[in-house]
């Protein structure tokens, strides 16, 4: 990296969204002098997380959080889209998938995971209802009948219990209430899209109550295939999905019992080879959204199940719970992955290629044990076990498309996941105005990986060892597996890491109304396994480490008209696990480990009732990551035009390089306007939109890979009634129809796949 490059990454130049939101500051501030009348006027409403593990303010919390809730969930949900559409809507969030609706993958200050193998990890943890969702495809489960979502940004391994060196995001259900009560949510907008929601909940008798709630979307293909493959429209899908929650409430003890399923029918994601202009980011010329070419199939299959049964019990002085998950997928997607027959069609496609995975059986059990004080004075703490097994198949499986599509290669591995760990944090209110919170966790993780079954005509994961008998080592293995005796070792790994957390932070109050706080923790993930495969040896990538320190303000101020959340912060992840798709030496999935990367940046969330009837939210995240390995080199693709330098090799040194997908700017705004009119109703208007910078597809840079800034907008008119009861609205998502890349698959053609476009609709909503 040249130093004038490194200079103007680390001095950015101020966005506008961002200039607008230093405008406001100095205005809000002004307004401390308010007058009597204005005294009188809308508030916001104190927020209430859990990132604590305890409900507390969030001004409180001395953790960098964003909420999403209520309305504003609404309406981004109105497009029937799945979990991606919080992507950039809180700071530093972004969200992609290369399986469509099935497999989202989260990043948090740029941190993530790229990877797209059906066994591999993130370092962001989602967690539902208490309950960690490990495997990937469990992480689109969709969002209804959520009450909150919070996203806890920097590592939190102390109190909860996967994967979080890089954050958590943490959804909430509503849960039952004696009140007899409900909702009921019918949208219809383009592409025949229908998107259905209701819940209804009550007593059961005076100490049981209950609360049950569906969702139902679908939407026609809206891409036609032009191509000679099986399907002649694609993009479509049907989903669906029932949460059921039992409460129970005693004199001193507590019983949420909850189960919920899942079904997903339609289309994998949808590769468009060879879409950008040779030597830029720019589509090619005659590029249209609505139309593909591909002679490959293309489908998605989805099933998944759980319960959960959380109880606490009160016991004076202490409190004990008791958190018991289980969790189940099985899922299959096929797609054709060069996506490229047709018109896009052009000689530097080498290989046709159409391949599928699949999860044919998956378990997931998870106990968590927690005792805590609920002491008067100046000390608490908690403290805690956490289980956690995880037992699957995967199963993957390629094809030829110049031959009918005629399978050629299938393998089914078996991984398991074995962790437990012993927790507890401290919280110490040293004198009145400062409090102290520190926090410890020891970690043992295990994973096996077996290789079952493992055949293909062409390939061979001797290719790249000295086992080179491609007939032998493949009869071998048949024989062995039709014999159920154990693979070659070759076929199969084992890791165990054992690991110490901690976090420590301080809280200040400088007045009622203003907290400073910092905070220094450290995260853990654990190894990553890849089974052998055509091109690649077995890959073991080491656990890795993240230390992190962060400081922030929290203030509200206008006399609770406003509330503003600030944070600054740097990290540096040791042996970061990267994945590396080298096109030109094999279309691999490779599992690597820098020596190290670092991440620094700010976040700022501020909400303003600029009139009484006028709400705006703005929210702003600068993110700088960089690899740092001065030795680290992966393959480059064929076709794309690289820039960074290569080693004596002929591979591509990514030292200095950003992270993949993580955008050094995110940007989000809502804005609600209301027109109060006679007998409690009001005519309104709603609109949302997010940023994100352009973000890198790959660990090296190119000028094709390198995915264009991307702002979406939302747009919602409606009209309520019966003091909110009753409301029917106008809606859009991605009103300026701006379509962009969002990623890519480096298999020797400029392959990519994009955003959704522009969707109208009308939607109605009671509530009772």
């Amino acid at each position: 990296m040249s130093p004038t490059r490194s200079v103007r990454r680390r001095l950015p130049a101020a966005h506008p969204l961002f200039v607008a939101v230093l405008a406001v500051l100095p205005l809000t501030a002004a307004a401390q002098d308010a007058t009597p009348a204005q005294k009188e006027a809308a508030t916001l409403d104190a927020v209430k997380v859990t990132a604590a593990r305890k409900v507390e303010n969030i001004q409180d919390v001395p953790v960098s959080i964003s909420t999403v809730s209520g309305e504003k969930l609404d309406a981004l949900a109105s497009g029937g889209t799945d979990v991606r559409y919080l992507s950039g809507r809180v700071p530093s969030l972004n969200i992609e998938s290369s399986f469509g609706r099935a497999f989202p993958r989260f990043y948090i200050r740029g941190y993530g995971n790229t990877d797209f193998r059906l066994n591999t990890s993130q370092p962001v943890s989602l967690v539902y209802d208490d309950i960690v969702q490990e495997n990937p495809i469990l992480k689109g489960f969709p969002i209804f009948d959520v009450e909150q979502v919070e996203v806890l940004r920097g590592p939190q391994g102390s109190l909860f219990g996967r994967n979080t060196p890089a954050g958590v995001v943490k959804f909430d259900s509503v849960r039952p209430s004696q009140e007899f009560e409900g909702y009921g949510k019918v949208g219809y907008g383009s592409d025949n899209l229908w998107n259905v929601e209701a819940a209804v909940g009550g007593a059961l008798s005076a100490r049981w109550s209950a609360r049950v709630s569906a969702l139902y979307q679908r939407r026609d293909d809206w891409v036609k295939n032009t191509g000679t493959g099986p399907n002649d429209g694609l993009e479509g899908y049907d989903e669906s999905a029932v949460r059921a929650q039992f409460l129970y409430e005693g004199d001193n003890f507590e019983a949420l019992l909850g189960a919920h399923t899942r079904h997903l029918n339609g289309t994998a994601r949808l590769f468009r080879g060879n879409i950008f202009k040779k030597g830029s980011n720019d589509f090619v010329p005659g590029f249209d959204e609505n139309k593909v070419s591909i002679d490959g199939l293309n489908h998605s299959e989805l099933d998944s199940s759980g319960a959960n049964a959380r109880l606490s019990w009160d016991l004076g002085n202490y409190k004990l719970s008791s958190i018991t998950g289980y969790e189940t997928v099985d899922t299959y997607s096929v797609g054709d992955i060069d996506g490229t027959s047709g018109p896009y069609f052009t000689a530097e496609v080498p290989f046709a290629s159409e391949t599928a995975d699949g999860i044919p059986s998956h378990s997931q059990w998870t106990q968590e044990l927690r005792l805590e004080s609920q002491n008067d004075g100046p000390l608490n703490w908690q403290t805690g076990l956490f289980y956690f097994k995880e037992d699957y198949d995967v199963d993957s499986f390629s094809y030829d498309t110049t031959n009918g599509s005629k399978q050629d290669g299938f393998q089914r591995i078996n991984q398991t996941n074995d962790a437990w760990a012993v927790f507890g944090g401290l919280t110490f209110q040293a004198t009145d105005k400062l409090e102290l919170r520190a926090g410890a966790r020891y970690t043992v993780d295990k994973k096996d990986l077996t290789v079952k079954e493992y055949w293909n005509t062409g390939f061979s994961p001797c290719v790249l060892s000295a086992k080179c008998d491609l007939a032998g080592l493949l009869a071998a293995q048949q024989a062995a597996f039709a014999a159920g005796d154990a693979v070659d070792p070759y076929l199969s790994a084992s890791t165990k890491d054992k690991k110490f957390n901690w976090d420590f932070s301080a809280t200040y109050a400088v007045n009622d109304r203003v907290n400073v706080y910092g905070r220094v923790a450290t995260g853990f993930r654990g190894s990553s396994i890849q089974s052998a495969g055509a091109f690649n040896d077995k890959t073991v990538a080491d656990p890795e480490t993240v230390l992190s320190f962060e400081a922030g303000v929290k203030a509200d101020f206008w006399d609770n008209r406003a509330r503003l959340n600030a944070s600054v912060y740097h990290y540096r992840v040791k042996d970061q696990q990267l994945t590396a798709v080298g096109g030109s030496t094999g279309n691999a999935n490779i599992l690597l480990n820098a020596d190290k990367s670092v991440g620094q940046g700010f976040e700022l969330d501020l909400q303003a009732y600029l009139t009484d009837n006028l709400l705006v939210t703005l929210g702003s995240g600068y993110n700088h990551t960089e690899i740092k390995d001065a030795d680290l080199s992966v393959a480059g693709c064929m076709s794309c035009t690289v820039t960074n330098p290569l080693d004596a090799n002929g591979k591509v040194l990514i030292n200095g390089n950003s992270l993949p997908q993580a955008p050094e700017w995110t940007h989000n705004m809502t804005a609600r306007w209301s027109l109060p009119l006679a007998d409690g109703a009001q005519f309104y208007v709603f609109t949302d939109w997010a940023y994100r910078s352009e973000v890198n597809f790959f660990l090296y840079e190119s000028k094709e890979f390198t995915g264009k800034s991307l702002l979406e907008g939302g747009l919602r008119v409606g009209y309520q009634w019966n003091d909110g009861d009753y409301d029917v609205a106008l809606y859009g998502r991605n009103i300026t129809n701006q379509i962009r890349a969002t990623g890519g698959i480096d298999f020797n053609n400029l392959t990519g796949f994009i955003n959704e476009p522009r969707l109208w609709g009308v939607e109605f909503k009671t509530r009772f």
